[in-house]
């Protein structure tokens, strides 16, 4: 069964809640952080990303960084721009970017249901990442960015949130990238209690997106607990918190790549080691795979289809056929020398919704030579992997839209 608990969240008044948002600390990089909160004292960066509020030089991990945010988060409940509910909610939050919308319910997730495999996970973390978000966590002390959870779609749930979203909203408001943000409060203990007990007839949860930051709470939770004599486990660090969504109105993009050096291969010869495992066809504009198998390569100015040879992988192993595997096994790994892409520092992954286009500015820059272009993973391949304990390559999965920091923060104390 799944435990989701209702919580008193810190939250943006209705006037500053467009501003307060922002998007995920991990998916743009400093100086795009700093450019994104310039002129807007009450940007949630300035606590997800504090470093923007230091020199430019400063290592973003470093002490004065994870000090800096949490005398940010300070400054935003002094200057009111959170402030915390209450009495214990649920919410309800809705995206709408374009035809796509989807409605989840902000909760407070359990770290036993992480810890046991009640939420299940599909990636491996990075340690380095991991020990960040725990420092980072614990010097706000406070889940400050949600994980992004999904569950199979349940219609009683899904019928009582559907009328949940009827009621007067407490935030709408469109960001600059056309994503509408709409979200309700569920303060009414009915609710609150029915809510609860249909969750607890669920028996997985599964992570999204999130990989670092559950991981980081149940680091933080063993933390507390170990310096906390009296432990009891209904303490706010045994929670972590979370956005679940229903399976069905997920949208996964693709995760593509790009990769520095050929791995002292010439262009020519790293073509006619690529011809080996694919077949490789000239296209006259931007490669995108329509599907699975089909792969887009950038080099040199121009595009080309690749299709794996036959033989290339084993498409009755669930991992093997994902088309991250079949391109990290057949080319990343064989002919540019990337053995592991969690560690390797020579390749970069690019979320899908930058388009094409972002994969040529990389290589025409010349800061990377090759990019690779992805068809979506499923949902389908994403759940198997989780509900048969096997682990996908890193960056297998791209969500869109992302979830906005800042309107809702997570205190454990």
């Amino acid at each position: 069964m799944a435990r989701i608990k209702p919580f008193r969240a810190l939250r943006p008044p209705k006037d500053l809640a467009g501003k307060v948002a922002a998007l995920p600390y991990d998916v743009m990089s400093t100086e795009e952080a700093r450019v994104m909160a310039t002129g807007n004292l009450c940007s949630f960066l300035h606590i997800s990303r504090p470093e923007i509020d230091l020199p430019p030089d400063v290592d973003p991990h470093s002490e004065p960084v994870y000090a800096k945010g949490k005398e940010n988060l300070r400054k935003f409940i002094d200057e009111g721009y959170l402030v915390q509910d209450g009495a214990d909610c649920y919410y309800v939050y809705r995206q709408k970017m374009g035809v796509l919308t989807q409605t989840g319910l902000v909760v407070c997730a359990g770290v036993d249901d992480y810890q046991g495999g009640v939420i299940k996970k599909h990636e491996l973390t990075r340690a380095d990442k991991e020990e960040d978000r725990v420092r980072h966590i614990h010097y706000l002390d406070a889940n400050d960015e949600p994980v992004f959870l999904t569950c199979k779609c349940h219609p009683a749930i899904t019928g009582l949130i559907e009328e949940i979203t009827t009621g007067a909203a407490e935030y709408d408001f469109t960001t600059n990238d056309g994503v509408i943000h709409t979200l309700w409060l569920v303060d009414e203990r009915e609710r609150i209690d029915i809510l609860t007990g249909m969750f607890a007839g669920l028996p997985t949860l599964y992570v999204a997106d999130g990989h670092h930051r559950s991981a980081a709470a149940s680091q933080v939770r063993e933390l507390r607990k170990g310096r906390n004599p009296a432990h009891d486990g209904g303490e706010e660090y045994n929670f972590f918190l979370a956005v679940i969504f229903p399976d069905t109105e997920m949208n996964i993009m693709p995760y593509n790549r790009v990769v520095k050096n050929l791995n002292q291969n010439s262009v020519a010869e790293f073509m006619a080691k690529v011809a080996t495992r694919f077949e490789i066809t000239p296209t006259s504009s931007a490669m995108e795979p329509c599907r699975r198998h089909q792969f887009g390569m950038y080099i040199g100015k121009k595009w080309y289809e690749l299709l794996p040879r036959e033989g290339a992988f084993d498409e009755n192993d669930a991992v093997a056929r994902l088309d991250v595997s079949i391109l990290q096994d057949n080319l990343l790994s064989p002919v540019l020398g990337i053995r592991n892409p969690r560690t390797d520092q020579r390749i970069h992954f690019v979320g899908g919704i930058r388009g094409t286009g972002e994969l040529e500015r990389l290589v025409d820059s010349d800061e990377y030579d090759v990019a690779f272009a992805l068809y979506p993973t499923s949902m389908e391949e994403l759940m198997d992997m989780a509900d048969t304990g096997k682990i996908m390559p890193p960056k297998s999965t791209w969500f869109e839209p992302k979830l906005r920091s800042g309107l809702f923060v997570h205190p454990l104390s």
